[in-house]
């Protein structure tokens, strides 16, 4: 189905061109650095008991991690929007979905950020070849609202098939439909999403994942942002390497 042009996937492209032609050198953040200094009366029980905001820093994947990508914090100026509360969607239902495909957190956890990381393609039925492009959003929440988030996830993912619109700051985005993905089973719980939209009579097919690790979540997103802009077809499939690598710094983060 075709519908009506949207100025966030306009905001999406040039996110990514942003990103592909950035200058070389690594611009990998550096995880949580406020370490308390040696002799510190609160150094012990800092150490045993960081807060939310700096468990995500410390876990978040990195350069490093992931044979080579890179990893930057995406650029505010090309945001969908800066907080979920910027977000209106014509199916309530479908509001985890909207706010996954835009980088930003689920539910109201406690502390939550986000990444960009672009590396070589590594999934060998990617439309378009060259870079992936992969959204990592990490948050985290009290005691029990990860799972209820998490649900709220999966009911939309099984509500929302005819597709919906979400809107922000005078954009829209569209899409199409979303139909449940098979993904490798991580964390205390998994899922997968395609989601479809239409962009000047070009179909693009998108992917999501979202995954429970205790009381955080990991929401990976992947698009084309370039073969949006370039008017070409794309299926932009999230990188194997990140998402094991993040899945896999949450696992040993949690003690599982």
């Amino acid at each position: 189905m075709n519908r009506p042009t949207s100025t966030a996937l306009a905001v999406l492209a040039l996110l990514s061109v942003a990103a592909l032609t950035a200058c070389g050198g690594s611009s990998d953040p550096d995880a949580a650095t406020d370490e308390p200094k040696a002799g510190s009366s609160t150094s012990a029980s800092t150490a045993e008991a960081p807060t939310p905001a700096e468990h995500l820093a410390a876990t978040v994947v990195t350069k490093s991690d992931t044979n080579g990508f890179e990893v930057e914090e995406p650029d505010d100026e090309y945001a969908f929007a800066k907080s979920t509360d910027e977000v209106t969607v014509d199916k309530p239902v479908c509001a985890p979905l909207a706010y996954a495909m835009n980088q930003l957190p689920l539910g109201t956890p406690e502390a939550d950020l986000t990444r960009l990381t672009s590396g070589p393609t590594d999934a060998p039925t990617q439309l378009t070849k060259g870079v992936t492009f992969t959204y990592v959003t990490l948050a985290s929440y009290a005691p029990g609202k990860a799972q209820s988030t998490f649900a709220d996830a999966r009911t939309a993912v099984d509500a929302c098939g005819d597709g919906f619109t979400a809107k922000a700051n005078g954009n829209e985005s569209p899409y199409d439909s979303v139909t449940a993905e098979k993904v490798a089973p991580a964390g205390d719980e998994s899922l997968g999403f395609t989601s479809t939209m239409t962009f000047r009579g070009v179909p693009h097919v998108l992917h999501g994942e979202v995954v429970r690790t205790g009381d955080v979540l990991a929401v990976y997103f992947s698009v084309d942002g370039m073969a949006i802009a370039n008017g070409r077809p794309s299926d932009a499939k999230l990188s194997p390497t990140v998402v094991k690598a993040q899945n896999g710094k949450l696992a040993a983060g949690s003690g599982s």
